[in-house]
């Protein structure tokens, strides 16, 4: 098989099976950017109390707050994913293991301000392939970033070879009889 008839068509399949994960990652990839902005995609963050960092909650103290609430997916400290802590907005975020759920607890008075679904995570989770399992994320992702380097390249060689070979037949010298 010729060098150019071969990259015509593995980059045509490539493409087509490529076009269905960069759809996925285009369209997850907008929602996340835009995650702030709405709140069905994650819950916007609370004002807490305003004070000192002497005046935060211990780790023990804001645990006892996550447990006091009796969220049906923060019942144990072993439900809890990560706490992600804002210092300047003196906020807790508090992330669950199960359902993307995510309990918002001020640092200052242990106040629960919100509780709510992550879907952020689930959209991350879509987009980086490993809500379909560790493997997508660490195989077929990479080799999603290869397919794609691989489609930049025979592109440029479908365009540009057709270019060069007429560049050459045009000036190939004729021999003329004389």
């Amino acid at each position: 098989m010729k060098p150019f008839k071969f990259f015509w068509n593995t980059h045509k399949w490539t493409g087509i099976v490529l076009g269905l994960i960069l759809v996925n990652l285009a369209v997850t990839g907008f929602f996340l950017l835009a995650k702030k902005d709405y709140a069905w995609i994650q819950p916007p963050n609370q004002q807490a109390a305003s004070g000192d960092f002497e005046d935060c909650l211990s780790i023990r103290e804001l645990l006892d707050a996550v447990l006091a609430e009796k969220h049906p997916d923060l019942r144990t400290e072993d439900d809890i994913s990560r706490i992600d802590f804002r210092p300047s907005e003196r906020l807790h975020k508090v992330k669950s293991k199960h359902n993307y759920s995510e309990i918002q607890i001020c640092a200052i008075t242990g106040e629960v301000l919100s509780a709510g679904v992550r879907n952020s995570d689930w959209l991350e989770r879509l987009h980086d392939g490993s809500l379909f399992g560790g493997w997508v994320h660490g195989w077929m992702m990479p080799l999603v970033a290869c397919a794609l380097l691989f489609m930049v390249v025979s592109g440029y060689y479908i365009w540009l070879a057709p270019i060069i070979s007429k560049r050459r037949r045009q000036k190939k010298p004729t021999i003329t009889a004389g």
